[in-house]
């Protein structure tokens, strides 16, 4: 049970009672007669392989009041696409899947680039951006929802938690993020929200005394959740990043678009677990090394078209505050663990840390050098204005490659071979 104080300039729902899910779900019903809802699933072709997807879509198969369910499938061959059509078949949900490989998507993809506006880089975010233009193109759809394919603690009222805020007409919100302890294997996880957003943002509060998107930015609890819900008409203006910092990203459009009167965060779990990447702190293009730059990159970035100025110095300073706000955090977690019976591995979060912070000075001085803006990928307003017929497209593509390839179904072992 959470408790129910409020900081911060964003409305924290929390759990402040077990509710059942089924009396959320009955409520959801309702909202759904005049605000239909979808979730979209952006996949690797390897997650259909993990245990955690197959207890997911067991899961959703209970949640009645979605209207469809959306799958970017990413990193697929033909077989492999084939083999994933029968494999999300056992959602008792009406879906679709999307093959981002496929030469029908990259039909689409290169009628994109010959526009000047396809997604520089595939991953993550790509996936996402195609997810929610397929949403646009199916218009009874008003409230939609994302969440990853890898939870291991997965239960679907998740879900319904998630939805609520935005598909209750009589609530105001645009848009809402999720949040949650991370808490596995009887220690503390969430490394990167720990001990590298929450201190480097408020680093870059001492730097900058204050300023209102960082004092937002601090409001979220887990701001690198990938659990979010929106109102549709939020996805049309919205641009994606395309690196890691697709979540950090998603909050500054948010915050730039709207007020923050109709930005809320929601407790959806007790406690979430999923894969988990390695520090890499020998190799800055992996892992949670990678991560932690781009995310360092994307809000030096960030708060640099808010207008403050970077030199050399003030990138020192920046990251000489976070390692010293970063460490003295060091204790409240290690007591935090202590008292709630947790292991604390105090070396090697001081040796995260020391990562971290180098790879915050590297951001910066990356920033310094290039200037360049962030990666992300163009709003579909922006698409549709030059391409009106892009959705249409895409959902006849999308239609097609169901329709061929649904049938024969390779097994697993087979796709293996082929």
């Amino acid at each position: 049970m959470s408790d129910f104080f409020q900081n911060g300039i964003i409305t924290t729902l929390h759990n402040l009672a077990t509710r059942p899910v089924d009396a959320l779900e009955a409520e959801l019903h309702e909202f759904s007669k005049q605000r239909p809802m979808a979730l979209v699933l952006p996949c690797l072709y390897s997650e259909l392989e993990q245990p955690a997807l197959a207890h997911i879509l067991d899961e959703l198969s209970g949640a009645t009041y979605l209207s469809h369910v959306v799958i970017g499938l990413d990193r697929a061959t033909e077989s492999e696409y084939r083999y994933a059509l029968k494999y999300f078949s056992r959602l008792a949900i009406p879906h679709t899947v999307i093959w981002n490989d496929g030469p029908r998507m990259q039909a689409i993809q290169a009628k994109l680039k010959n526009f000047g506006l396809a997604p520089g880089e595939l991953g993550k975010g790509c996936n996402v951006w195609y997810c929610l233009g397929y949403i646009q193109s199916m218009t009874e759809i008003d409230a939609v929802a994302l969440h990853d394919c890898d939870i291991v603690t997965y239960e679907r009222g998740l879900l319904s938690r998630l939805l609520y805020p935005v598909a209750n007409p009589r609530f105001n919100y645009q848009f809402c993020k999720g949040f949650y302890a991370r808490v596995a294997d009887g220690k503390l996880n969430g490394r990167v929200s720990r001990l590298l957003v929450s201190p480097l943002v408020r680093a870059m509060k001492r730097v900058f005394d204050g300023h209102p998107f960082l004092d937002y930015l601090d409001s979220f609890r887990y701001p690198l959740a990938g659990e979010f819900a929106m109102r549709v008409d939020v996805v049309k203006s919205l641009r994606i990043p395309a690196d890691w910092g697709l979540e950090v990203g998603i909050l500054t459009e948010i915050y730039r678009n709207h007020s923050t009167k109709r930005v809320c965060q929601v407790e959806v779990a007790d406690n979430y677990d999923h894969k988990h990447q390695e520090l890499s702190a020998d190799d800055s293009r992996r892992g949670l090394s990678r991560m932690s730059t781009d995310i360092s990159t994307s809000l030096f970035r960030i708060m640099a078209t808010f207008g403050l100025v970077f030199d050399q110095g003030t990138v020192r300073t920046v990251k000489a505050s976070y390692l010293r706000i970063a460490l003295d955090l060091i204790e409240s977690y290690s007591n935090d663990a202590t008292m709630n019976g947790l292991r604390f591995d105090r070396d090697a979060e001081e040796r995260a840390i020391e990562t971290f912070a180098t790879n915050v000075l590297k951001a910066g001085r990356s920033f310094l050098d290039s200037g360049e803006e962030m990666p992300y990928v163009p709003s579909w307003n922006r698409v549709l204005s030059v391409y009106p017929g892009a959705l249409d497209d895409f959902s006849a593509n999308v239609a097609e490659d169901v329709a061929q390839y649904s049938t024969p179904c390779l097994t697993p072992a087979a796709v293996t071979s082929a």
